[in-house]
C-alpha cells in the first residue's frame, strides 16, 4: 500500500462516507436497487422486441434509453458496492481507471438527454403530424436518430475529457462518489480557465438545447391538444407524453442539483447524495415510470404474469388429480 500512496498514478477516492454500523445496510439497498435496474430494463428490452405490437418507433428509441440506463447503472453502482468495506485511505483508483470513468459517466449523462429529445420529437411527429407519422418515422429515421443522440453525446464528451487529460496534477484526492470531469481537472495545478470556458459552453450547449427542444415540443403538443375536440385521443396522448415528461423532469431536476453543488466544495456530502439519486435511483425510476404508464406495456406485463399464474395452477391442479388417482387405485 505504501507503493500505491507515492504513486502519482493512482488517485485517493473518496467515495460514500458510511459508518460500520449502516455498511451492510447500504450494500444490500444498493445491490437490490442494481438487481432492480437490471432485471426490469433487460426485461423490458426483451419484452419490446419480443412483441410485434412494441415493434414501434415510440418503443424502438425508448430502447435507447434503457440501453443507458444500465450502462449508467453498471458503471457506477458495482463500484461503489466495492469500496463501501474499504476504507476511506485504502480507495485507490488509478488515474487512467479514473478518467475512463469519469468518461463513460459524463457520456451517461449528456446521452439521457440527447435520447430524451428524440424522444420528445418522436411524440411530437405522432400527435401534430398523425398522417405522416409512418412515413417519417421509419426504421432509417429511428437508426438515424439514436445514432444521433449517441453520437453527439460522444463528441461532446470526447473534448470534455480531452481537455482535461493534458492537465498535470498535483494533488490526488477526489473528494466525490466517483471520478467527474470537475474532480480530474481540480487536481491540477496549472489554469484550466479552457475548461471552464469549455465546460460551460458544454452545460450550456446540452441543458440549452434539451430545455428548449423539449419545452418546444410541448408547447406545440399542448396547442394542437387544445384545437383537437376529440377527447379520447388528447387523453391517448398525454398519457404517453406524461411517462416522458416525468422522466424528463426528474432527469433535468438532477442535473441542476449536482452542477450547483458542484460550485460549492463544502456541500460535498450533499453532492454525493444528488448524485445517487441522480446516477442510481433514476434508472430503477425510468423503467417502473414507463412500465406502468404506457398501456401497452403494462398490458403485456400483465399477460404475461397472468399467462404463467395460470400454467403454475394448471400444473398444480394436474399434480392433484395424478394424487387423487393414485390413491384411489391403492
Amino acid at each position: 500500500m505504501k507503493n500505491l500512496t507515492v504513486n502519482d498514478d493512482f488517485l485517493l477516492l473518496e467515495g460514500l462516507k458510511v459508518t460500520t454500523q449502516s455498511s451492510t445496510p447500504a450494500f444490500i439497498l444498493l445491490l437490490l436497487i442494481y438487481i432492480f435496474i437490471m432485471v426490469s430494463n433487460v426485461g423490458l428490452v426483451v419484452l419490446i422486441f419480443g412483441s410485434r405490437n412494441l415493434r414501434q418507433p415510440m418503443y424502438m428509441l425508448f430502447c435507447n434509453l434503457i440501453i443507458n440506463d444500465v450502462f449508467g447503472a453498471t458503471i457506477i453502482i458495482p463500484h461503489v458496492l466495492r469500496d463501501i468495506f474499504i476504507s476511506q485511505s485504502d480507495r485507490h483508483i488509478h488515474y487512467i481507471d479514473c478518467v475512463l470513468q469519469a468518461f463513460c459517466v459524463h457520456f451517461y449523462g449528456s446521452t439521457s438527454h440527447t435520447v430524451l429529445m428524440i424522444m420528445a420529437f418522436d411524440r411530437y411527429v405522432a400527435i401534430c403530424n398523425p398522417l405522416r407519422y409512418a412515413s417519417i418515422m421509419t426504421n432509417r429515421m429511428v437508426l438515424k436518430l439514436s445514432v444521433a443522440a449517441w453520437g453527439s453525446a460522444l463528441v461532446m464528451v470526447a473534448i470534455l475529457l480531452g481537455l482535461t487529460i493534458r492537465l498535470s496534477r498535483c494533488r490526488r484526492i477526489i473528494p466525490n462518489l466517483f471520478c467527474d470531469n470537475a474532480s480530474l481537472f481540480s487536481l491540477s495545478c496549472e489554469s484550466v480557465l479552457i475548461n471552464n470556458i469549455y465546460g460551460l459552453a458544454y452545460t450550456v450547449l446540452l441543458l440549452g438545447s434539451s430545455i428548449g427542444s423539449v419545452t418546444l415540443t410541448y408547447l406545440k403538443i399542448a396547442a394542437v391538444c387544445m384545437r383537437s375536440k376529440n377527447k379520447a385521443l388528447n387523453r391517448k396522448a398525454l398519457q404517453t407524453c406524461a411517462s416522458h415528461l416525468a422522466v424528463y423532469v426528474l432527469l433535468l431536476v438532477s442535473a441542476f442539483i449536482i452542477v450547483v453543488l458542484h460550485r460549492f466544495p463544502q456541500l460535498s456530502n450533499y453532492r454525493k447524495l444528488a448524485a445517487i439519486l441522480g446516477e442510481v435511483l433514476l434508472p430503477a425510476l425510468n423503467a417502473v415510470i414507463y412500465g406502468l404508464q404506457i398501456k401497452e406495456i403494462r398490458q403485456r406485463i400483465t399477460g404475461d404474469i397472468q399467462m404463467y399464474c395460470s400454467k403454475r395452477s394448471i400444473k398444480y391442479k394436474n399434480r392433484e388429480d395424478k394424487k387423487y388417482l393414485k390413491i384411489v387405485s391403492d
